[in-house]
């Protein structure tokens, strides 16, 4: 296995279970609030609290974005054409979120299209979502919690502090818990595919360039590792849990293909549902330097709409333990 950045190395050293600090013991709950969670109603659960981790970093250490700058296409020039980005388009408004800063932030808080929205990035899932951020008639501001529950980021809501699964969208400690957040469609492309979409977007820019090391990767050939990090779940058969995978929902059921397969057949369908892959895009998760990281290319998911054409729908590129995970039962198409 490949050798782990020493920033990798100095989170693993972090990842302890929240219920065990300082060399003394607590229960969770009491843990918890001893972190500051003192908002958050613990009687609400669906899940066994001592799933859950810290990451090391306290609450908005990792900071979320919530004033998003942005320039026009035109005027970007450092990145490369390969560089990963998250990209959205809602009513005509079309917007490019680099992977070079969602890797530091995991979560920008936005309004596209009028519609408002949050922009997450899991690094250790390579999960990227994105939500609409309405629940009934409240729309929700969310952070970085500091903690992980099965590898994969918590959110936390500013208006209550519950706690929301970002792989799931799904509130499951707290006042909220019981709701989800509708995912919208998105794409995880190459800057140089979105630049050729949408030459009148929008760029997701630093408000403060100095304050990461912006287009450095802090997890080192993580996406070549033999195991995920802080996870002790089921794994995946037939397949290494940290294989690529393509997730998405149809016919009221998830669905979940490996990526070396689709990329074997370049596109597949599943009734309506087309998925395609295309060469070009530089994984986040490989070398220091994002733009050097091997090409792992870009994923469409969409069906068939009633014009006749193809329209995106929401699915995600993660890798294989996390679907074992989150979506226990559901068979990998692999040939």
């Amino acid at each position: 296995m490949r050798q782990l950045s020493a920033v990798m190395l100095l989170l693993f050293a972090l990842l302890l279970p929240v219920a065990y600090v300082h060399g003394q013991s607590f229960e969770p709950v009491e843990m918890f609030k001893r972190m500051g969670w003192t908002k958050t109603d613990f009687s609400k659960t669906s899940v066994k609290l001592e799933e859950v981790f810290s990451g090391g970093p306290p609450r908005d250490g990792i900071p979320p974005i919530d004033n998003p700058e942005f320039e026009p296409v035109a005027r970007i020039t450092d990145l490369s054409g390969r560089e990963p980005v998250m990209s959205l388009e809602i009513e005509g408004d079309a917007r490019a979120y680099p992977l070079r800063i969602m890797i530091w932030h995991e979560i920008v808080n936005d309004t596209v299209g009028g519609k408002p929205v949050s922009v997450t990035y899991c690094p250790l899932c390579n999960a990227a979502i994105v939500f609409d951020r309405r629940v009934g008639d409240a729309v929700l501001d969310f952070g970085t919690s500091g903690l992980l529950r099965h590898s994969d980021l918590i959110m936390y809501d500013r208006q209550t502090d519950s706690w929301w699964q970002q792989f799931t969208g799904e509130a499951i400690v707290g006042d909220m818990l019981g709701k989800s957040l509708a995912m919208l469609p998105a794409r995880l492309e190459s800057w140089a595919e979105f630049k050729a979409r949408h030459p009148q977007g929008k760029v997701l820019v630093p408000n403060d360039p100095n304050l990461r090391r912006y287009g450095e990767n802090p997890y080192v050939g993580y996406d070549r590792s033999a195991k995920p990090f802080l996870y002790n779940g089921a794994m995946p058969d037939g397949i290494s849990p940290m294989a690529r995978v393509v997730v998405y929902r149809h016919g009221g059921k998830v669905h979940a293909v490996a990526l070396s397969y689709l990329v074997s057949q370049g596109s597949l369908r599943h009734g309506p549902v087309k998925l395609s892959w295309k060469a070009g895009q530089a994984s986040a998760l490989d070398t220091a330097n994002i733009a050097e990281g091997r090409d792992v290319g870009s994923v469409t998911v969409a069906r068939t709409a009633p014009s006749g054409q193809y329209a995106d729908i929401p699915h995600d590129v993660t890798f294989a333990f996390v679907v074992a995970a989150f979506h226990p039962g559901t068979d990998i198409l692999k040939e």
